[in-house]
């Protein structure tokens, strides 16, 4: 972890708890560019939205895109609030980004090195840098919080 870090993670949080205070699952996505700009910042949105590929990730990775008018996104640092799953990680090794920093790890789907590594797969033809365990505690909190108030 650097310590530059933790502000893109607490934005990522923020974001999570929008999420969760409009009834999705608490995740939230930040993207940065090599100069420390947010390029995008998103939370889960696929009750809304119908649409199960509206992770925070995605959706980070779909606003930065147009944002920067290309689909590579080389040089950035994804802050994500959960360990991305397949989707997710595929979807960040085709936008060629080069660092995910994730808080809690996803011992059912993660796929930064829980269940699969994708993000750092050898038959691939990008790898990214991964980060856990940033803002696990206050992350693990947040999804664990809003799993007990639904059950």
């Amino acid at each position: 972890m650097q310590e530059s870090d933790q502000p893109y993670m607490e934005r990522a949080l923020a974001c999570a708890r929008v999420a969760r205070d409009a009834g999705e699952v608490p995740v939230g996505a930040v993207l940065v560019d090599t100069e420390g700009v947010v390029l995008a910042e998103a939370g889960n949105s696929p009750i809304a939205t119908n649409d199960p590929t509206a992770h925070a990730e995605l959706r980070a990775l779909r606003a930065a895109a147009e944002r920067c008018n290309n689909y590579r996104l080389p040089g950035t640092t994804l802050y994500v609030t959960l360990e991305p799953c397949p989707m997710c990680a595929g979807a960040l090794v085709h936008a060629r980004v080069a660092r995910i920093v994730y808080g809690a790890a996803d011992p059912r789907a993660g796929a930064c090195g829980s269940v699969l590594n994708i993000a750092q797969c050898d038959a691939l033809n990008h790898r990214i840098d991964v980060v856990g365990g940033v803002g696990a505690e206050q992350s693990a909190a947040l999804l664990k919080g809003f799993f007990a108030e639904r059950r």
